[in-house]
């Protein structure tokens, strides 16, 4: 019996990343490029390794699976105290984030006791099933009396932009940007359709789509907001990528429950998006609404989530 069997994984393709660390996988899954610039872009790659986490009274001894959308403890290991207090001791103790990499005496001892043995007494599974995400707007409806609020006109088409001109636009309309600018504070008046599709915002006068479309890569993007138009969705048939400025219109300063620096109505299933401004020098601008702010990566086929909006 293989550890994925022992982990209830049966038939599952599990191959423990000895190499990767907490610090490693926020640049990998979140943004800006880890190790060599390595960024992941296929919602279907999979990565496990093992940490310690130090944030209760003990540390704990954790196999974490990493996704692009994902990040799950699927089990605790039952490992000496004594073991994991060294490793946490030479890599000194941060009061930021108490999360550590492995060292190589305790790889030795995962190897050993856990990978290679059949004895699973100290393994104790996680329960990771998740909540049917709750779309609720709690929003006002369309058609109810709104209060009068300030409006403001934002680019629709797509540019090329600098990494300071994007900074400068955050500044320019109080938008938050936990880099460039995380004192913002942009006023949404958002509206709900009724329809449960979309959302609008008296503030910039842009229809938003709620959900979205899956991990992609930007051709597939485009082809699927073309069908999105081909189909009238929720009516209409102007739908687009929104630009950069629109993007961080849609920012709160505060991370909801979903994990997202956004407004509770859209979904969590679309963690970044594409924009339809590119990068100068070169590369594609995404929003980044786990992170709150904007990031870009090059390539031929960057890989990302696609929201839509049009204005009304």
């Amino acid at each position: 019996m293989g550890l994925a069997d022992r982990l209830g994984m049966t038939g599952h393709h599990l191959t423990i990343d000895w190499d990767l660390t907490p610090s490693d996988t926020f640049a990998m899954f979140e943004s800006w490029g880890g190790k060599d610039q390595e960024r992941i872009r296929s919602n279907s790659e999979l990565h496990y390794y093992f940490y310690i986490d130090n944030w209760g009274s003990s540390a704990k001894l954790c196999l974490m699976e990493r996704g692009v959308k994902h990040a799950k403890i699927i089990a605790h290991i039952d490992c000496p105290q004594e073991m994991l207090k060294k490793c946490v001791a030479q890599q000194g103790v941060d009061m930021r984030d108490k999360s550590y990499a492995i060292d190589e005496g305790i790889k030795q001892w995962l190897l050993e006791k856990i990978v290679e043995s059949e004895d699973s007494s100290r393994i104790a599974l996680v329960d990771n099933s998740v909540a049917q995400e709750a779309m609720e707007t709690g929003l006002p409806q369309k058609g109810a009396p709104l209060p009068v609020v300030e409006k403001v006109s934002l680019r629709a088409a797509g540019i090329v932009l600098t990494e300071q001109e994007v900074a400068d636009l955050a500044a320019k309309h109080n938008f938050y940007d936990s880099r460039h600018n995380p004192q913002g504070n942009f006023r949404n008046a958002l509206v709900d359709n009724g329809e449960g599709l979309t959302v609008t915002d008296q503030a910039t006068g842009l229809m938003w789509q709620r959900g979205g479309c899956d991990l992609t890569a930007v051709r597939n993007v485009q082809k699927y907001v073309a069908e999105l138009n081909r189909q009238r969705f929720a009516g209409f048939d102007d739908w687009r990528l929104p630009t950069m400025e629109e993007a961080f219109s849609l920012l709160e300063p505060q991370v909801n429950a979903k994990g997202a620096h956004l407004h509770p109505c859209f979904s969590r299933e679309q963690p970044f998006i594409f924009l339809a401004d590119q990068r100068k020098p070169g590369g594609y601008w995404f929003m980044d609404f786990k992170q709150g702010t904007a990031f870009w990566a090059s390539g031929s086929i960057p890989g990302g989530f696609g929201r839509v909006c049009r204005s009304v």
